[in-house]
C-alpha cells in the first residue's frame, strides 16, 4: 500500500517510519495509574478485609494475584502510553497506539463528521485533554488522548478546517 508522499509500508510494519510522529504528554501515565489505583484500592481492598476476616488462604492468594497483576499494568501503562502518536498529513490523519496489537488509525480529513474535544476529572486535573475524531463508519472513529488543552483546541480546529475543505470537493 501507498500512501500519498510516503513509499510503501508493510502491514508488519504499521507505523511508517518516515512521518513525523507526535508524542502525547506523558502526564497520561499517571492519569492512567490513578485509574488503575483506584480499581485495585477496591479490588485489593475488599480481598485483604476478607483475608483478615476468615483468614481463608483463597483471598490472600486473590490479594497476592492482585499485586503481581497491579505491577505487570504498571509496566503495560508506562509502555502503553509511549506508543501512542499521531501525524498530520495533507489529506489524512494518523492515529498509532498498542503494544501488543498495533493498531494504525488512518482517518482522511474530507471523512471526518465532527471532532469532539473531552476531558474527565483526572484529564483535567493533569491539564489534559481528549481529541475524539468522528466519521460516518463507527469503525473508523479515532481518538488522541493526553493532548494539552491548548494542542487539543488547536487540532480540533484545524482538523474541523481541514474536514470543511476536502468536504467540499465531494
Amino acid at each position: 500500500m501507498t500512501t500519498a508522499g510516503d513509499g510503501p509500508t508493510s502491514p508488519l510494519e504499521p507505523w511508517p517510519a518516515t512521518v513525523r510522529w507526535q508524542a502525547v504528554s506523558t502526564d497520561l501515565i499517571w492519569v492512567e495509574l490513578l485509574r488503575l489505583a483506584g480499581v485495585l484500592l477496591v479490588l485489593l481492598g475488599g480481598a485483604g478485609v476478607a483475608w483478615a476476616l476468615t483468614g481463608y488462604g483463597l483471598f490472600g492468594l486473590v490479594l497476592g494475584l492482585g499485586v503481581l497483576f497491579g505491577g505487570w499494568r504498571v509496566w503495560v501503562i508506562v509502555r502503553a502510553v509511549r506508543a501512542w502518536g499521531y501525524a498530520e498529513r495533507d489529506h489524512d490523519l494518523l492515529v498509532r497506539h498498542g503494544l501488543l496489537v498495533r493498531r494504525l488509525s488512518i482517518v482522511p480529513y474530507a471523512r471526518m463528521q465532527f471532532v469532539d474535544v473531552s476531558a474527565g476529572p483526572l484529564e483535567r486535573a493533569f491539564d489534559l485533554a481528549t481529541v475524539q475524531l468522528h466519521t460516518a463508519a463507527a469503525a473508523s472513529d479515532a481518538r488522541v488522548p493526553g493532548l494539552r488543552p491548548a494542542e487539543a483546541s488547536r487540532l480540533r480546529d484545524r482538523l474541523t478546517a481541514l474536514g470543511e475543505d476536502r468536504a467540499e470537493g465531494l
